[in-house]
């Protein structure tokens, strides 16, 4: 079966390295500033060309208060009013793109990230939601991906309404952990009510699904305290449940210094809270999707895993990753067939470009052929745990035993090993290989 994992702590041992999540490749480390609007500009002009269907992007970056944890691109204030001259700036910045984009290309995938985007009043998501569908092909029947990141103590049942009512077909709740004491640590204190509320409201209002992201390794977290928080979700039934490893990064991220690091659990126990998880998960009917990923088999990404056709972009495992991603917003990236570009990170320097009927592209990348290449099998791999090696050498052109022969031994390494299969016709990831698929995946990253 596609969802069968074994947990295996040697395997694990020897092989679990901390690396790329693979939204893209290359990744975001090999941007450059040698890409700039004018790229974008001209890859847009063949999408349309094209009428390549579209996944749109929009980042919010404003919270009204700091998680610790939080690596993300954010501004962090109470002043509820800085967000206006910022949807000045991204509706300029949406018309300024949409212009190169034909009203054929049908946007098949929306997704409002963050930050927090129900930071902003119904009035302003409102008007973003009418800006947007003045410039692109939105879908009106409810047949495409609309999805919003909420934060359960921004957000209530007319919150809830009102997303529906725009569109939003799909949520993500972040709840991360439900104990008091890890959330006094992290500085996110919220209910489990809070959730639940949001979930019955869901689930009243004809959303398609819900996913509920949780953190573990976080201070003070223990076995019982996050088994505890896992069970309480399970309780909620969402369709999509997301496992995430806190990644304790103090010199690169500011709020992270304010966790104590005496606090934090040691590896070992971050194992054995994975562990017991997975089991939970497992029993209550979960699907392992890959990448800390689960979701009941009747859920569209469990679906499409098991008929072949699930892929992976900026939003994460999806059904749409044959459309070109458009990133509106501070931070947010665009991939448009070959070519990666993302947008200033400094707020001021993302409202400073628009202000002058500029694109704030920063940097991005081109991908060549081994990019292209490498992109496909790292594809591959993460959403299917297989590689077929027939299709891959038709589809470029090249041998892959004699193209990848740098890393054929450590292959055969981990096919002694009993992480995977490797033979004339391909690789299979085997079940105690599948929580460590990015380490095969890190195998063919030229950048590495």
């Amino acid at each position: 079966m596609l969802d069968a994992i074994r947990w295996d702590p040697e395997l694990i041992s020897r092989y679990d390295q901390a690396g790329p999540r693979y939204p893209s490749y290359p990744t975001v480390a090999q941007f450059h500033s040698g890409v700039g609007s004018f790229d974008l500009l001209h890859a847009l002009r063949t999408s349309r060309r094209e009428g390549r269907p579209l996944s749109l992007y929009v980042h919010i970056p404003f919270c009204a208060n700091a998680c610790y944890y939080c690596a993300r691109t954010k501004v962090v204030t109470k002043d509820r009013s800085c967000s206006q001259p910022y949807l000045k700036h991204l509706e300029r910045e949406i018309a300024l793109l949409a212009c190169h984009l034909g009203p054929n290309q049908q946007v098949e995938q929306l997704h409002f990230g963050g930050g927090t985007p129900t930071f902003l009043n119904h009035a302003e998501l409102r008007q973003l939601m009418q800006t947007l569908r003045a410039h692109f092909n939105l879908l009106d029947d409810d047949s495409g991906d609309y999805s919003i990141e909420i934060d359960p103590r921004e957000a209530d049942w007319s919150t809830m309404g009102l997303l529906r009512e725009l569109g939003f077909n799909r949520v993500s709740l972040g709840v991360q952990a439900l104990d008091p004491d890890v959330q006094r640590a992290v500085n996110r204190l919220q209910s489990l009510e809070q959730t639940r509320t949001l979930v019955d409201a869901a689930r009243t209002l004809q959303y398609r699904s819900i996913n509920i992201d949780l953190i573990y390794g976080l201070p003070r977290q223990t076995f019982e305290r996050f088994s505890g928080t896992v069970q309480a979700i399970i309780d909620l039934q969402p369709e999509r449940i997301s496992l995430y490893n806190y990644l304790h990064r103090p010199e690169r991220h500011a709020g992270q210094r304010r966790i104590l690091t005496e606090e934090l659990p040691s590896p070992d126990q971050k194992l054995d809270m994975l562990h017991n998880a997975i089991e939970q998960l497992t029993a209550a009917g979960y699907r392992y999707v890959g990448l800390d990923h689960f979701a009941l088999p009747d859920d569209e990404l469990a679906m499409a895993q098991e008929d072949g056709f699930l892929q992976r972009n900026f939003q994460g495992y999806t059904t749409h990753g044959h459309c070109d991603v458009i990133g509106l917003g501070v931070s947010a990236i665009s991939q448009v067939g070959s070519l990666y570009c993302q947008n200033d990170t400094d707020l001021a320097g993302y409202q400073n470009s628009l202000a002058n009927d500029q694109l704030a592209t920063a940097h991005g990348l081109h991908c060549n052929a081994d990019d292209l290449l490498r992109r496909d099998v790292i594809q591959r791999l993460i959403c299917h745990f297989e590689l077929d090696f027939a299709s891959l050498e038709r589809a470029h052109g090249i041998s892959m035993q004699d193209y990848f022969t740098d890393i054929w031994p450590q292959l055969q390494t981990m096919h002694r090993d009993g992480l995977l299969t490797l033979d004339p016709q391909g690789i299979q990831i085997l079940p105690a290989g599948r929580l460590l698929v990015r380490s095969v995946c890190m195998l063919f990253d030229r950048y590495l």
